[in-house]
């Protein structure tokens, strides 16, 4: 089955929170996408080097817990099936195979690091990126990319901010969807 157009939402997930949900949903509301691909990182080089990262299997079922019954949306395991570091570009390569239209869904956080990633070169040939605002980040993407705002009101939240609070129950409700917390609090390693 061949889809028109294609939003790619990747990312490591430890673990999917509130923002990303937000993110997802004004993403989808946009009118741009046939489907948004959730793709958990197998390998998230850039950050697995900087700390640990929890496991790619529980990773993608706090990813199913949390975005699985949302619109358009379906989470993907392709980049933890790839041996080796994931790269954005490869994955773009394998939808595009399937898809029409590939655009790649970021953080504004991110925007400025996209130069920086693999092949940044000819992934700039295949995508459009779609950035997602965040609070007190500038959305700046750099210059040759095909890039536009999906509009949303940001949201103050990351991964790195929960894993740094306390693992109870009450902490994580504020933060994560609720079908995530017991996977979450299963993995303290």
């Amino acid at each position: 089955m061949t889809v028109r157009r294609l939003g790619l939402f990747g990312g490591t997930f430890d673990p999917p929170h509130f923002g990303h949900v937000a993110a997802l949903r004004a993403a989808s509301q946009t009118g741009r996408f046939d489907l948004i691909e959730v793709t958990v990182a197998g390998d998230p080089y850039l950050k697995s080097a900087r700390s640990g990262v929890r496991p790619a299997a529980l990773r993608l079922a706090m990813a199913e817990a949390a975005f699985g019954g949302l619109d358009l949306v379906e989470v993907s395991d392709r980049e933890i099936r790839r041996v080796g570091p994931s790269y954005t570009i490869d994955t773009v390569r394998e939808l595009l195979e399937a898809a029409d239209e590939v655009d790649v869904i970021i953080g504004a956080d991110l925007a400025r690091q996209i130069e920086q990633w693999h092949d940044a070169s000819a992934l700039r040939t295949l995508v459009r990126v779609g950035v997602v605002p965040r609070p007190g980040t500038a959305t700046v993407v750099p210059g040759g990319w095909d890039a536009y705002e999906i509009p949303m009101d940001p949201v103050d939240l990351s991964s790195s901010f929960i894993r740094g609070v306390a693992p109870t129950t009450r902490n994580l409700r504020k933060f994560i969807p609720e079908a995530v917390i017991p996977i979450y609090e299963s993995f303290q390693g």
